[in-house]
């Protein structure tokens, strides 16, 4: 009862009084404390104290039962009952019930969904550096208190769910979070999905004890409610459907995954905290689409606990730590390691080859042959040398149900799915019995196998066995559809679909999967996989589009020599992201192959920063080395792209000596949010050397040493620098004098990006040297540059003299309607050469739109004018199109995105493009259009000659029958397309 009653549980009823009842309140308490003679309060604190400090006072001066109980005497007082009644169940009854219920429900769900060790794990005592963890999760920033919503990101199995149920368990076992929320409901998407359809109430009352949850009372304090969500991956959520798709009522049925995106999106109980699991692929897609407070990474398991893991299970030490040395020496492994239950696995199944005196060696080769081992095992019997014909329709049977699963994105299997996969009732037990099912839900019978990694692999072990046309399900597909699918990360669900598939190409799997089956397997897969090839070759589009990382670990997985370097040598651009170890490890073993590349665009983050140790680190820069190597075995690598990297001095070293006497063939360098740790002369000497056109290093901090040696190389006569992008690099105003002597000096800069730096004052000098006769810039982006009024005045002094530059782009800066009018006067001069300008979040409103309107009547030049993001409105607009139907006026593209514009503006935009026969392209995404003024807008371009109209509108921001309409009108007018992003 003392952790319930607290200043939160007291401040939390308090705030449900109306102001006329908590000043009743005051009053009862001055007379009580008089009549009873109780501990004296000063009425002067009281009289002034808001909710929270009234709460704070009677908990200071009172223990908290007696404070309680008066706040009960005067709640009768002020006849609310209803809240006197509300605490007390709360004190004695709903939560209390609800915890206990939950606590018997976890352990019991643990002790079938997990291993002994794992179940060891959650039932180790919490310290206070867990309780801390937790806490911290949802700490706000500065003194707002507003809903969390969190997010856990890690591998498949690495431990996030582990980490939920601790969390958990800690919530009803102790006093974390017991301030914060009344209650947390956790949901696992991969059940969820199987309902189908629900209500958030239903949901609760799955979880709830007796046969109907208090919905009304749970749901009446929103913001004391935590919903866990684990495994999102799971659940595909429409992050993009319209806001009136989505549903805040809490009762209503919904598809499943319109309930969940309601939650995620924050339409239903915006109160309510979140915290949400995901591997970092699902992450990654949806991150811009749900409004987080906070990101922890999980990593899994560390080195001790890998170790100690397998002394627990061998228990013999030595043997131990063979088993554990093999692991460690394979890095592949190790990484698998990190996932608790996949450790448990790895341990297990060299625990069983060591005792049954087989070489544990061989099954370290890759991972793909430890997983078909551990099943193999599963399936023979201990002193069995083949396994029974039951066995084989079992593992046949699982392996047709794995693959409809990760087709149809299905990771939980009730009972028809399993009985139409050939998995009889009576299997049921047996599968259960030995690990390769779990039972997450035993009223409901459910299934999910022991780690979808397994799944996965005995997915790739059926495209094996048969063909996909054998298959029950017509959702499976071929094994040209999973490769490209796999490769190009169209399933985020698939983590090792692809590389298991070439793993169980290889010789000693082959043997082993035929020894299993008893019969020879067909050599078609890997005519299919040539011809997966083939495709790939000279296909850049294709190539653009894959995943370099999955790539290497099909190749490695398959360990073939002559098939690795023919895949290699298909490809002439790579895009990878290594995140740790072993991807530099892979990536390194199938680069040193590649002879025909022409584009690279790799990122490693930190796993090159030197922070390892130093035996890792040896190894690491072998590996970089090898990667580095393709800068000399490549003789016309033309592009390279770095990004979100961080190179230790000796990591650079490596990568300056494969590139120094290499790079003649180089054009483009891109080092986005690059940091070297080195002396930066050679960096800049690098891009000197370079037969560079383009050079883009937005993101990575240039000091004011650093601009002046890129400068030096700009300035030096044999360069060649095109373009040249700066863009968020800390450039100052000083730095602009710097720049400003090579804009007269170079010869070859024609496009320079200066945007997201604070150059302020440094402008002047940079348009001093844009007025000068000798500059050749076309293309200048000055974007979110912090210039101010002063700046204006200089910039329309460029746009009078300058004869070359034809793109302008000053959006995001405060140049108001003021500013605009002091640049339209340059651009109404006749001889106005600028063809583009770009004023997005300019603060501009209907009166800059006088201005601009004077520009589009008299520019004969310009052909590019994007406003979007400014307040112009309907009437705005209207000022624009009376204008572009002028003769004189030759715009081509109009951005209009976000302008708070209606349905109303759509006559005068459907009468710019019947009169003005150069516009083809209009912006019009976020504005408040109606079906209305879409069909009149529709209907005007359907009378036009154009080649193509392209309007910007996001289709599904509309309602149904707009979203018909406007599909219909793409495939009846062939000259439309309507585009999502411009």
């Amino acid at each position: 009862m003392a952790s319930f009653f607290s200043d939160f549980g007291l401040m939390w009823y308090l705030e449900e009084l109306n102001k006329k009842e908590f000043v009743k309140f005051k009053e009862f308490l001055k007379q009580e404390v008089l009549q009873l003679g109780l501990k004296q309060v000063s009425w002067t604190e009281v009289k002034k104290a808001s909710r929270q400090d009234l709460a704070s006072l009677l908990l200071k001066h009172y223990e908290e039962k007696p404070a309680w109980d008066m706040t009960f005497r005067f709640f009768q007082k002020i006849n609310r009952k209803d809240l006197i009644e509300r605490a007390k169940r709360e004190i004695d009854g709903c939560p209390k019930l609800y915890r206990a219920h939950m606590k018997t429900k976890m352990t019991h769900d643990s002790s079938r969904a997990f291993t002994i060790s794992i179940q060891n794990f959650l039932k180790e005592k919490f310290t206070e550096d867990d309780y801390d963890c937790f806490e911290n999760l949802f700490q706000s920033k500065g003194t707002e208190s507003k809903p969390q919503v969190v997010f856990l990101s890690g591998g498949a199995g690495v431990g996030k769910t582990l980490m939920l149920k601790r969390l958990m368990l800690a919530w009803i076992e102790s006093p974390v979070f017991l301030h914060k929320f009344s209650y947390i409901f956790y949901f696992c998407c991969r059940e969820v999905k199987q309902l189908k359809t629900a209500s958030l109430a239903e949901l609760i009352s799955r979880e709830w004890p007796g046969p109907s949850a208090p919905i009304e009372e749970i749901l009446s304090k929103p913001e004391k409610l935590l919903f866990i969500i684990d495994s999102l991956e799971g659940m595909e959520c429409d992050l993009f459907k319209w806001e009136s798709e989505l549903c805040d009522n809490c009762t209503e049925k919904q598809p499943v995954n319109v309930l969940l995106s309601s939650l995620l999106r924050r339409k239903m109980l915006p109160e309510s905290s979140l915290l949400i699991s995901a591997t970092p692929e699902s992450f990654e897609k949806m991150e811009n689409r749900i409004e987080y407070t906070h990101v922890k990474i999980i990593k899994g398991l560390k080195e001790r606990n890998i170790k100690m893991s397998f002394h627990r299970l061998f228990q013999d030490r030595n043997r131990a730590h063979e088993a554990f040395s093999l692991v460690r020496e394979n890095e592949q492994l190790f990484t698998v390691c990190q996932v608790p239950v996949l450790c448990w696995m790895v341990a297990t199944c060299l625990k069983e080859e060591i005792e049954k005196g087989r070489d544990p060696v061989s099954i370290c080769r890759c991972t793909t042959s430890l997983y078909t081992t551990h099943i193999f095992n599963l399936f023979i019997p201990q002193n069995a040398h083949s396994p029974s014909k039951k066995s084989q329709d079992q593992l046949q049977g699982l392996c047709s149900l794995a693959a409809e699963g990760m087709w149809t994105d299905t990771f939980v299997f009730g009972e028809e799915a399993l009985r139409r996969n050939g998995i009889m009732d009576s299997d049921i037990p047996i599968l259960l019995d030995i690990g390769m099912l779990i039972n997450i839900r035993e009223s409901e019978k459910s299934y999910i196998f022991l780690h979808p990694s397994v799944q996965e692999v005995c997915a790739a072990i059926f495209y094996l066995l048969k063909s996909h046309v054998d298959h029950p399900s017509q959702e499976v597909k071929s094994i040209e559809k999973l490769m490209f699918a796999f490769l190009k990360k169209v399933k985020v669900q698939w983590i090792f679909f692809g590389s298991f598939i070439f793993g169980l190409l290889h010789e000693s799997e082959q043997k082993k999967l035929e020894a299993f089956f008893g019969h020879q397997l067909s050599q078609e897969i890997k005519r299919q996989l040539y011809q997966c090839l083939e495709t790939i070759s000279g296909n850049e589009e294709l190539q653009e589009q894959i995943d370099g990382m999955k790539l290497f670990y099909c190749l490695f997985e398959m360990d073939d020599d002559t098939f690795l370097v023919e895949a290699m040598n298909c490809m002439e651009q790579i895009n990878f992201v290594a995140k740790d170890y072993s991807d530099v490890i892979v990536a390194a073993h199938c680069l040193k192959h590649c002879f025909t590349l022409k584009k690279l665009s790799f990122s490693t983050q930190n796993v090159l920063s030197g922070a390892q140790e130093h035996s890792y680190m040896e190894r690491l820069l072998t590996a970089w080395n090898h990667i580095c190597s393709v800068f000399i075995i490549s003789k016309d690598i033309q592009e390279l792209r770095m990004k979100d990297t961080n190179l230790s001095e000796s990591a650079f070293s490596v990568l300056y000596n494969n590139l120094k006497y290499h790079n003649y063939t180089l054009n483009v360098l891109v080092a986005n949010n690059v940091f070297f740790v080195c002396e930066k002369y050679l960096f800049f000497e690098l891009i000197q050397n370079c037969n560079l056109q383009h050079l883009n290093l937005s993101l990575t901090i240039l000091s004011h040493s650093d601009v002046k040696l890129l400068c030096d190389v700009l300035s030096q006569a044999e360069c060649n620098i095109e373009e040249l992008v700066v863009a968020a690099c800390s450039i100052s105003s000083d730095d602009c004098k710097v720049f400003a002597s090579v804009l007269i000096s170079n010869k070859t800069l024609k496009h320079l990006n200066l945007a997201s730096n604070t150059l302020d004052k440094g402008i002047a000098s940079l348009c001093k040297s844009l007025c000068h006769p000798d500059c050749i810039l076309e293309h200048l982006v000055l974007a979110n540059c912090s210039l101010n009024e002063k700046c204006w005045d200089y910039l329309s002094e460029v746009l009078r003299r300058n004869k070359t530059l034809s793109h302008l782009d000053i959006s995001s800066n405060d140049l108001k309607d003021e500013g605009l009018k002091v640049l339209c006067r340059a651009l109404t001069l006749p001889d106005s050469v600028l063809k583009s300008l770009s004023l997005r979040h300019c603060l501009i409103t209907i009166s800059g739109c006088q201005d601009l309107a004077e520009v589009l009547r008299n520019n004969q030049n310009l052909v590019s004018l994007q406003v979007s993001n400014n307040k112009l409105e309907d009437t705005g607009v209207k000022l624009l199109c009376d204008a572009i139907k002028h003769p004189n006026c030759h715009l081509e593209d109009l951005g209009l995105e976000a302008c708070e514009l209606t349905g109303a503006c759509c006559e005068d935009l459907a009468s710019t493009f019947t009169q003005c026969k150069t516009l083809w392209a209009m912006n019009l995404l976020k504005n408040a259009l109606d079906y209305n003024g879409l069909v009149v807008l529709c209907e005007a371009l359907k009378q036009q000659t154009c080649a193509t109209y392209v309007l910007g509108l996001q289709i599904t921001d509309f309602d149904t029958e707009t979203q018909a309409f406007l599909v219909a009108e793409q495939e009846k007018n062939p000259c439309l397309r309507i585009l999502s992003s411009l």
